[in-house]
């Protein structure tokens, strides 16, 4: 009789407020000015299973909410509290979709409205009153569970509020049939995010990669992340959207202190065209960028094509030009074949010595992308050095090794087969500045493939670059085509010194970006050092003194290098162009939530193409007066020192290195991106079409 009494005044207790003997399971409330508080449950007994769904249901007033398992910025989440008896056990709570809140300047997450916040409670068979049960069953009337509820939250609204419930509950043994409050639980399980379907990966940059056939420009939308621990990324910095063929990548800023080599986990929500939402469970693991929907075939003959291109370059002419006299000079003598074997052997040693490199820096969790050496201040002041003094040596200042049209020494002696060697590793190593077409999606694909892949990747670009002079040398009809060796070559020889000359003042503004005005007179130093290193040989030779002039030259040389001990200060921030902002996420973002059309153009110092894009497309006046006409936003984002935010976003769109042009029409999802050999009709253009 009293287990009766009991379970009537239960069912009295969860009916109260709806005016119908036991037609509805949920408690009184509890209620604030804020919070309507109540305890509802999906069935009024316990099920066969022995477990009973119950939920925290909480009604906001407008302008209030309340958090999420992760707050984010501000915030604390709810805590639900058990009493229970020996052999029942709660689970944690069942946590639905959170939105994202701004509150002022931070971003948290939490719930407005009402949301449910359900648990489930267990009743083991066989240890509750009164006896043993069979395995996995409970008959109806032959146990009960009582227990207690105890509730805290927080509201905010302009201020926050701490706020507490506590709830009885008794649940009769029985056949778990759904309540009228079952309906809410429903509606909270299609706000749960569901177990993802597709592979995902976190990028040592913080982008994450969603791989999946179902998600591409035509199915997605919109994309954010929240992560279910605190602490892991920036909550209020821009995710950027890039939807590739095979899946997308979204850019995270990760919170400072994280490693993402733990991985991510939290809930993924995927906006569709029509509106409609998906949230999904990721477990992200950490890996490298996965690599475009591209092929290794398609991969390789891009590398191969890119490092043919590389040969029209700016950065890569001087070199070449240099090359073809000693072509012209081989040609004469029958050696042209051997040393163009020679210069592509240096050329392919250098491009795998490249990829190596690439691949143990960001082994070592480094952005380095294609020309990261060229980041280095002290890397740009040796080239710049090196080809100082190859205009030297092209000046007649100095003689080194057997020159380009020595007639006395054969062009098939060893020292003549390493300067070719040489040559093509000096064509790389200049060349580094430039990217051509085709090159970037190359070496994005391989960078994100195995490191054999990778490899192979850059030694194809390698045969690509190489590829004119062995055309020349193992094709007949070419190299009849070739100009006869004669006094010319000496004239153009002495000709040629003026590129380098050129190339090395490049180079040191390229220092000047770099490390400031110290870094400007460490390398100006440099090239007094080796002007006199260089007239120290030429003069003693002439009076039959080499020895001492090679004494001369070492020690000015061993000063030049002590020079760079004075590079790497903290650079000069970037001078302002008028019209122009900095590239961030979060202004691009901001931009686009305005409707504005936005032009963004990624850079850097060291990049020839990036500088003469800028001169002959971008910074002309018709463009400018397109560019206001339309209320274009510039965005420019300077990559010189290889930021890790811009290799992310560069990643994200495909892409290893510098340049790249984007161009966000109003209501655009995504991008227009354009080539990375530019023409102000090309620019005109595309603007024409966006407006």
């Amino acid at each position: 009789m009293f287990r009766l009494f009991l379970w009537l005044l239960t069912v009295c207790a969860l009916t109260a407020g709806h005016g119908g003997p036991a037609a509805a399971y949920e408690s009184a409330p509890v209620a604030t000015k804020r919070t309507t508080a109540t305890l509802i449950a999906a069935s009024g007994t316990i099920g066969p299973d022995g477990t009973a769904r119950i939920g925290l249901r909480l009604r906001l007033a407008d302008g209030w909410h309340t958090y999420w398992r992760n707050p984010g910025e501000s915030g604390i989440p709810t805590e639900l509290a058990f009493v229970l008896p020996p052999g029942a056990s709660a689970g944690s709570i069942e946590w639905p979709t959170p939105a994202r809140i701004s509150e002022g300047s931070i971003v948290t997450y939490g719930f407005t409205r009402e949301v449910v916040l359900p648990a489930i409670v267990t009743l083991t068979p066989g240890t509750s009153p009164p006896g043993t049960f069979p395995p996995g069953t409970l008959p109806p009337g032959t146990a009960s569970l009582t227990g207690e509820l105890r509730a805290n939250w927080l509201v905010c609204k302009e201020v926050c509020i701490p706020e507490e419930a506590s709830f009885t509950f008794t649940f009769p043994a029985g056949s778990g049939a759904a309540s009228p409050e079952a309906a809410l639980f429903q509606a909270h399980d299609r706000a749960t995010p569901r177990t993802l379907p597709w592979a995902a990966t976190l990028a040592p940059n913080g982008t994450l990669y969603i791989l999946g056939p179902e998600l591409n420009p035509d199915t997605v939308a919109d994309a954010w992340f929240v992560p279910e621990t605190p602490g892991q990324i920036a909550d209020g910095a821009a995710q950027l959207l890039s939807v590739r063929g095979d899946g997308i990548a979204l850019g995270l800023r990760l919170a400072e202190g994280f490693a993402p080599a733990s991985g991510l986990r939290g809930v993924l929500s995927l906006r569709d065209r029509s509106g409609g939402q998906t949230d999904v469970m990721l477990a992200a693991a950490p890996g490298p960028v996965p690599a475009p929907e591209l092929g290794l075939p398609r991969a390789l003959f891009f590398a191969f094509l890119g490092g043919l291109i590389l040969n029209l370059m700016p950065c890569v002419f001087p070199i070449l030009a240099m090359k073809a006299v000693g072509f012209a000079a081989g040609l004469a003598r029958g050696t042209a074949r051997a040393h163009a074997l020679s210069y592509t052997a240096g050329v392919m040693a250098t491009f795998a010595a490249l990829a190596v490199s690439l691949l143990v820096a960001r082994g070592a969790g480094m952005a380095a992308g294609w020309g990261f050496q060229f980041a280095s201040p002290v890397f740009v002041a040796a080239m710049a050095w090196l080809l100082f003094a190859a205009g030297l040596n092209l000046s007649g200042v100095f003689q080194i090794g057997a020159g380009f049209a020595g007639a006395g020494n054969s062009l098939a002696t060893r020292q003549g087969h390493w300067g070719s060697f040489f040559t093509g590793a000096l064509a790389v190593l200049v060349a580094t500045p430039c990217t051509a077409p085709f090159m970037s999606v190359a070496i994005a694909a391989g960078l994100a493939a195995s490191p054999p892949v990778a490899i192979l990747v850059f030694l194809l670009m390698g045969l690509g670059l190489a590829t004119p002079f062995l055309a020349l040398s193992f094709v007949p009809a070419l190299a009849r085509a070739m100009p006869r060796p004669g006094r010319w070559m000496e004239i153009f020889r002495q000709i040629l010194a003026f590129p380098m000359y050129g190339a090395a003042v490049w180079l040191l503004w390229v220092v000047s970006q770099e490390a400031g005005p110290e870094g400007v007179l460490a390398v100006a130093t440099g090239f007094v050092l080796l002007g006199f290193a260089g007239w120290s040989i030429g003069v003693t030779r002439g009076y039959g003194h080499p020895r001492l002039g090679l004494l001369g030259a070492g020690i000015a040389v061993a000063l030049m290098l002590a020079t760079l001990t004075g590079l790497g200060a903290t650079p000069p921030g970037p001078a302002a162009e008028r019209g122009v902002e900095a590239f961030s996420t979060d202004r691009l973002a901001a931009l686009r939530a305005e409707g504005r059309p936005v032009f963004v153009n990624l850079t850097a110092a060291w990049c020839v193409t990036c500088l003469v894009n800028e001169r002959i497309a971008i910074g002309t006046d018709s463009v400018r007066r397109a560019f206001g006409a339309r209320h274009v936003a510039y965005l420019k984002g300077d990559w010189t020192r290889q930021d890790p935010a811009i290799g992310a976003f560069l990643r994200a769109h495909g892409r290893d290195g510098v340049p790249l042009y984007l161009y966000y029409a109003p209501q655009a999802r995504e991008p227009d991106i354009l080539p990375q050999l530019l023409t102000e009709a090309t620019m005109l253009d595309v603007l024409a079409k966006g407006s």
